[in-house]
């Protein structure tokens, strides 16, 4: 109660303190308003938007360079399949993990299969992980493929299997799941599915929650747990965050789709956005036999909404979920492994990997 009396006495201070602050200063009293609109939609005032208090002297810097890349074209550009701007990101997991690949393919699939060099720890003998990449299902492999993989792989001691699957505009739906599934039918040869872990970015994200409504189509076991990183449970990108975490963290504004228009995405086209192996989180029957679930995003990702919506909804179904938001971070910050925060989310898969995929003598 004491706390409590503190904390309110602190709260009221603060608010008189405004009060006084604006009575004394007239000026500020006439800066631009935000205008409510009677649906309650807001037009909100110019205004400078500085990094983040909270975020590390390494990651401030990042986020600077981030947003000026994102409004350069030419470094977006994808040289085979590693957009400019990643490309010393890629170098750098090179120089800091240690990793064996091995390019191969799985029940005719093209994947990367990445294994520490100073070998898989014994507690991870008999697990696996399937990283499912990001690009928008067009693109960024081996670019993305690799940021994901190598640094969990080297860290979390583990075996990591990236999947090279099918995207548009060539290939549509379900073309990746197809793929991601041959390759999971095949590592069920040889693992039991708790010991098995999936986990993506983006779309890779997305794609990780339409694989596991896929396996439940198929009568496929479910995986031991998965990871939806930077992204939804399908179907769903939408809320506040499009409005802010697109100019904080894309420095460009978000531009409200026609409504009923098709995806803007080639890979879903034709594509009924009500299709469950599509959209499963608009299907409680699918979520709710859901793998433990963590979900990773930050305060400056346009799918923050999203991926919030998609954590009340598995929270609300019983679904053990673990959400980890970062402070002041955009889409997919975690590619730059040279900034305390991306080694903090990366801690955060491994460990939660760890707890929930079965134990080495599985």
């Amino acid at each position: 109660m004491k706390y409590f009396t503190s904390l309110l006495g602190l709260l009221l201070f603060g608010l008189i303190a405004a009060r006084v602050t604006l009575a004394q200063n007239p000026a500020s009293a006439q800066r631009p308003k935000v205008t409510v609109e009677a649906d309650g939609a807001l037009e909100v005032p110019a205004q400078t938007v500085p990094p983040s208090v909270f975020l590390s002297p390494e990651a401030k810097a990042y986020v600077a360079q981030h947003l000026k890349d994102m409004q350069n074209p030419a470094v977006l550009h994808q040289d085979a399949g590693v957009p400019r701007f990643m490309k010393g990101y890629l170098a750098r997991d090179y120089e800091l993990f240690a990793v064996e690949k091995k390019d191969e393919t799985i029940g005719g699939v093209h994947v990367y299969d990445y294994t520490p060099k100073s070998g898989v720890s014994t507690k991870n003998k008999n697990r696996v992980l399937i990283n499912l990449h990001s690009g928008a299902f067009m693109g960024c492999w081996p670019g993305c493929a690799e940021l994901e993989s190598i640094p969990v792989s080297a860290l979390g001691k583990v075996e990591v299997i990236t999947v090279d699957y099918r995207e548009g505009p060539n290939n549509k739906f379900p073309a990746a799941s197809e793929d991601v599934a041959t390759v999971y039918q095949e590592l069920l040869k040889t693992h039991k599915p708790e010991n098995i872990g999936i986990y993506g970015c983006s779309a890779g994200g997305t794609q990780t929650a339409m694989s596991v409504a896929w396996f439940q189509k198929h009568s496929l076991p479910r995986p031991g747990a998965i990871g939806i990183f930077c992204a939804s449970a399908g179907g769903v990108v939408g809320g506040d965050a499009l409005y802010t975490g697109m100019p904080l963290g894309e420095a460009r504004l978000f531009q409200p789709a026609t409504p009923g228009a098709k995806s803007p995405l080639s890979y879903f086209r034709d594509t009924d956005p009500k299709d469950p192996l599509v959209s499963p989180i608009h299907f409680p029957e699918i979520l709710a036999k859901f793998p433990p679930t963590l979900i990773i995003t930050g305060t400056r990702d346009f799918e923050l909404s999203s991926a919030l919506y998609t954590h009340e909804q598995l929270v609300k179904l019983g679904v053990e979920t673990e959400l980890d938001v970062w402070e002041g971070l955009f889409h997919g910050f975690f590619y730059n492994p040279d900034i305390p925060e991306s080694r903090d989310a990366f801690n955060v898969m491994i460990n939660f990997f760890d707890r929930h995929l079965g134990d080495a003598t599985n």
